[in-house]
């Protein structure tokens, strides 16, 4: 697994490296049961604090997407396994509206975020 992490973004770090993680999950790049790396490992790769990592395991643990368990680390949970079909199918449909109505990426995101924060 290649996670990307972008330093000068104003997203905080924890929550890029949870957001990477939720992605990998839907692109069924990870499945229950899978292991992620230690938080000490996967600090080390992408420079980052342990504690910047950890704080993303926690915010997925309570998301319900990992289980922290001793000994074992952080296993994705059946959580994971959610069919989202359903919402790429209406994500295809928003794109398509949104570039014929010429709204920017990030416009976009924007109005996104705030209508999940509804």
């Amino acid at each position: 697994m290649l996670w990307r992490i972008d330093p000068a973004s104003d997203e905080p770090l924890y929550a890029q490296l949870a957001a990477q993680v939720h992605l990998a999950a839907a692109r069924r790049e990870l499945r229950p049961g899978d292991r992620l790396p230690a938080a000490r490992e996967l600090a080390e790769s992408l420079d980052l604090n342990v504690h910047t990592v950890l704080k993303a395991y926690q915010q997925l643990r309570d998301e319900g997407l990992i289980e922290l368990r001793r000994g074992r680390g952080a296993v994705v949970t059946a959580r994971a396994d959610t069919d989202l079909s359903p919402v790429k199918d209406a994500l295809t449909a928003l794109v398509g509206a949104a570039r014929a109505a010429n709204i920017s990426t990030e416009t976009l995101t924007v109005l996104l975020k705030e209508a999940m924060t509804q």
